[in-house]
């Protein structure tokens, strides 16, 4: 696998090996040994999966310590624009994010580590994203940022007349006022 370093420390895109031939393709979507030689040691305990329609947006949404997570996130079927913000006090790059399109084809997979919120918009029909978290979801903990917060700048990539949203993405807090 190669490890793609971003502008924000610690959040890495990953482009596994890719083996193809006229069956098809095979990969390791991920190894244990490996991406702790190249990205950090952490131990994944739970995995995920979501089916979303073209224009949904979920976040940006965090895990508050003592649940906070990391994650590795991928598309298995269509396109999405897979989105960290930098939500740690402190940090030379609070609020700032990272944008990467993962998709069926390129096969690239995104690690957000703790501290960060996360989000995702549909580019395609429909797409199905899995990922990996490093600690057990605990809603007591949950958190999360206005998609649309001017002070962060994401273009999600979806024209406003198609955000389709959930009832409670629609009302999350503006990064200043949680930071």
């Amino acid at each position: 696998m190669e490890v793609i370093k971003t502008l924000i420390e610690g959040v890495v895109i990953i482009e596994p090996r890719l083996f193809k031939d006229d069956r098809g393709y095979f990969f390791e979507s991920f190894n244990q040994r490996e991406f702790e030689e190249k990205v950090c040691k952490t131990t994944f305990v739970q995995d995920n999966e979501s089916k979303s329609s073209y224009g949904v947006i979920r976040g940006l949404h965090f895990q508050e310590p003592p649940f906070a997570q990391s994650k590795l996130v991928r598309v298995v079927k269509g396109a999405a624009l897979d989105v960290a913000v930098d939500i740690r006090k402190g940090s030379p790059t609070f609020g700032q994010h990272v944008a990467v399109e993962l998709t069926e084809e390129n096969h690239r997979q995104f690690f957000i580590p703790r501290g960060f919120a996360h989000g995702f918009s549909v580019l395609s029909e429909e797409v199905i994203f899995q990922y990996k978290c490093d600690n057990f979801y605990a809603p007591e903990c949950e958190g999360a940022l206005a998609w649309d917060d001017p002070d962060l700048g994401i273009d999600w990539r979806i024209p406003m007349d198609k955000v389709v949203l959930s009832e409670k993405d629609k009302r999350h807090p503006r990064l200043v006022e949680i930071g």
